[in-house]
């Protein structure tokens, strides 16, 4: 981390009760300084979903066509993709982007989305990321999971620890939210908080189901759009 960045350190606090539910919080140096640094590259990161990997379906295409526009473009390695939890994958996306600032962009996809969220509501009073795009994502409930434990317990614990779209909204500058209205997963009433929190712009798509690579989506034009629009 650069000399006068903003400097972090990610505080667990398990708290045991009959959600098990579990918290983060952030601590940040009262010295340290939120940097706007005009002149910087812009840097997008790309966070894939539940049981993921940096080189699924369309990541890949959106990484390259954004560098071939000048962008600088990380999908970072989360951390037991198959099994992905709340205390891994927020702090390991904190390691991965450093400082974030108005020239830093994120785009989501499914649990990805949720990552970023919870990401973004650690940041300091004042920091501000250029913008979000998400690709199916949720914030109010999950279909058709397989009847498996250890799934409903993961389902469970993303869609029930708390998490506070209205602070997330003051740390992001621009966001759209992009639904298919046939993803088998993601319902269409989870763009209601996505719209009415965090004032993301909403567009729906047609027949793209849940915007993965196993049914075909390796290319997606509309999440490059929209990331273009909001970093202009």
């Amino acid at each position: 981390m650069t000399a006068g960045a903003v400097v972090a350190e990610l505080v667990y606090a398990l708290a045991l009760g009959a959600s098990t539910r579990k918290s983060l919080r952030v601590r940040v140096s009262p010295t340290a300084p939120i940097v706007k640094e005009k002149n910087m590259s812009k840097r997008v990161f790309i966070v894939y979903g539940w049981d993921g990997n940096p080189e699924e379906g369309w990541l890949p295409w959106l990484k390259e066509e954004l560098e071939s526009k000048g962008f600088e473009v990380m999908i970072p390695q989360m951390p037991e993709a198959s099994s992905p939890r709340i205390k891994n994958w927020v702090p390991a996306l904190a390691e991965a982007v450093g400082v974030a600032n108005d020239q830093t962009f994120f785009v989501g996809h499914s649990m990805g989305c949720q990552a970023i969220a919870r990401y973004l509501e650690l940041l300091p009073e004042g920091a501000e990321v250029g913008g979000v795009v998400f690709v199916a994502g949720f914030f109010t409930r999950l279909t058709n999971l397989e009847d498996d434990d250890e799934v409903r317990d993961i389902a469970r614990e993303w869609l029930e620890t708390p998490v506070d779209l209205n602070k997330i909204k003051s740390h992001v500058k621009k966001g759209v939210a992009i639904f298919s209205d046939d993803d088998p997963y993601v319902s269409l009433d989870n763009q209601d908080r996505i719209k009415n929190e965090l004032g993301f712009e909403i567009i729906v798509h047609s027949g793209k189901g849940h915007f993965s690579g196993s049914t075909g989506t390796v290319e997606l034009p509309i999440a490059l759009e929209s990331l273009l629009k909001i970093s202009e």
